[in-house]
């Protein structure tokens, strides 16, 4: 391993994040399990950053992947392509967005930057409205409108962005308020903004904050925003490529708790749509898709291995009720960890839903981010054979966890009882 890391190091970027004081190789999985190259195995709460969605080496999905690989890989989008046309009618389908048509990319960070695209010459405006502490990607626009300074290497971009406030419950100068007062608060804040700015192409708008630590605001402050927006013709971009597909459990698609208006302009998704295949995409409205005087292809976009890939997890995931999963099986977890939380002077808060649930760490008797702690916490979850992911916006110190959407009450029981002595340790 101390080989394989050195030359890493010798080929590969310095920026390139690695996990762990001695980084791991993951050379195989199986369900919610996953092995190193030494043999130790692992229960993974994390799915390759919420990407494995419904379990390693599924057999439905290796099956589609293989049978696929064994007529043609490849195409590209200037010919006639059937899965992709079939992924994307019930993509399409499944969006709640009326005359939807789908485009597929190979990652979020492309689907972003080309719902970015579209907003942006659909409204003939280069201004972007973005929440504080989000992230949307590494392309130079994504890049443009995260608001996190940790994920953000440069101030330079096509776009000018304004940033708005809500997107973290429970800091900032709202965070004492009850849930109405602080939308109401939020709604004030946008539109004195507005107020202050040349007319905004759209908001974009993770529903819940991955990068961020988990963290969101209460449900119907999307809603209050879509308000003030519509009747400016302002689109709302939700980027639903950590949020999507039943993860939160209460709802297939993370807007849906901010739904009280109708749905999005534009929806963005990834991740676990492709259980690890590169599948990325963009759904909106026919006059917003459409809107583009210049040809445009995808080359590696919408491929049939991957569409392949995409159908078959869609339908186990459906078939499976895996949304339904995520609800009863994350309800057990967070209620078990904050049981556990309770006990931890270092944790500030566990929040989320379904199977995307964060804790905050900090500095005991201070209100003070602890990233210290959270890589410690990371580590002794490592050494007990737990994966687990890690975030948060003015420090890195909230730890992620987002177990495929299939994972049983024993598995949850498993690594609940690991981060519980992981926490302990830190104390």
């Amino acid at each position: 391993m101390n080989d394989l890391f050195a030359r890493h190091r010798s080929v590969l970027p310095d920026w390139l994040a690695l996990y762990y004081e001695e980084p791991l190789e993951i050379t195989h999985g199986e369900g919610r399990y996953v092995w190193d190259a030494e043999g130790n195995k692992y229960l993974d709460f994390f799915g390759g950053i919420l990407t494995t969605m419904t379990a390693h080496a599924l057999p439905e999905v290796t099956k589609a992947v293989s049978e696929q690989a064994g007529r043609i890989i490849h195409s590209s989008t200037l010919y006639l392509n059937r899965p992709m046309v079939e992924l994307a009618e019930r993509i399409s389908q499944l969006s709640g967005i009326p005359d939807a048509r789908v485009f597929f990319t190979t990652s979020g960070t492309e689907a972003n930057d080309t719902a970015l695209l579209l907003a942006t010459t659909y409204r003939r405006s280069n201004t972007i409205l973005a929440m504080r502490n989000s992230y949307h990607g590494r392309s130079f626009s994504a890049v443009g409108i995260t608001g996190n300074r940790g994920w953000s290497p440069t101030s330079l971009s096509p776009l000018q962005t304004l940033y708005v406030h809500g997107g973290v419950r429970t800091r900032g100068p709202y965070a004492e308020l009850s849930d109405d007062d602080f939308i109401a608060a939020c709604v004030e804040d946008l539109k004195d903004l507005l107020g202050h700015t040349r007319p905004p192409a759209a908001l974009i708008a993770e529903p819940i904050q991955g990068v961020g630590g988990f963290t969101s605001p209460p449900d119907g402050l999307y809603a209050a925003f879509r308000e003030v927006l519509a009747e400016r013709g302002i689109l709302w971009i939700a980027d639903e490529v950590q949020t999507g597909w039943g993860r939160t459990g209460d709802n297939f698609w993370g807007w849906q708790a901010h739904g009280q208006h109708g749905p999005p302009d534009i929806l963005t998704f990834a991740k676990g749509i492709g259980n690890g295949m590169s599948i990325g995409g963009v759904v909106a409205r026919a006059e917003i898709m459409n809107c583009l005087d210049a040809n445009s292809i995808s080359t590696f976009g919408g491929t049939q291995i991957t569409m392949a890939a995409g159908l078959a997890n869609l339908s186990y995931l459906l078939e499976h009720d895996l949304q339904g999963n995520a609800r009863r099986v994350g309800g057990l977890l967070i209620e078990r960890l904050r049981g556990v939380a309770a006990q931890v002077p270092g944790v500030r808060e566990v929040r989320g839903r379904g199977l995307m649930l964060g804790i905050e760490l900090v500095k005991p008797g201070t209100d003070q981010a602890d990233p210290d702690a959270a890589s410690a916490v990371l580590e002794a979850c490592r050494a007990d054979g737990l994966l687990i992911g890690k975030g948060g916006g003015h420090n890195t110190s909230a730890l992620r966890v987002a177990p495929p959407l299939s994972l049983t009450v024993a598995e949850a029981e498993e690594g609940a009882a690991i981060l519980e002595n992981a926490l302990r340790s830190i104390q």
